[in-house]
């Protein structure tokens, strides 16, 4: 089994991202985990992993609304998906830099 944890960072405003709905799906689209992100930008509780392929998506355009930012109807950023693999046991750290016009992401430690 792996261990699953992402941060969201709000790169727009220099901080992390409190209150980013999230979710984690298995390859063949079952929802395994819901949750929001903390006031650090971190989602506890996420469930352990067995290798395969996963897909977290991250609830950007309400986030930013929340925020009182102005998106554009439709936002050009709505949901963010991002699809990963985990290939053994580990830790696998999946963080999300976002801004209401783009996104980052990469394997974290």
């Amino acid at each position: 089994m792996s261990s699953l944890s992402t941060h969201v960072l709000d790169t727009a405003h220099g901080c992390p991202a409190s209150g980013v709905a999230l979710e984690l799906f298995s390859a063949d689209g079952s929802l395994l985990f819901t949750g929001l992100t903390n006031e650090d930008g971190r989602c506890p509780g996420l469930p352990p992993l067995e290798p395969g392929r996963y897909r977290l998506t991250f609830a950007v355009a309400a986030y930013y609304r929340a925020r009182g930012v102005t998106l554009a109807d439709p936002p050009f950023l709505d949901i963010v998906g991002l699809d990963f693999g985990i290939a053994d046991a580990g830790h696998y750290h999946v963080p999300l830099l976002v801004s209401p016009y783009g996104y980052s992401t990469y394997r974290g430690s």
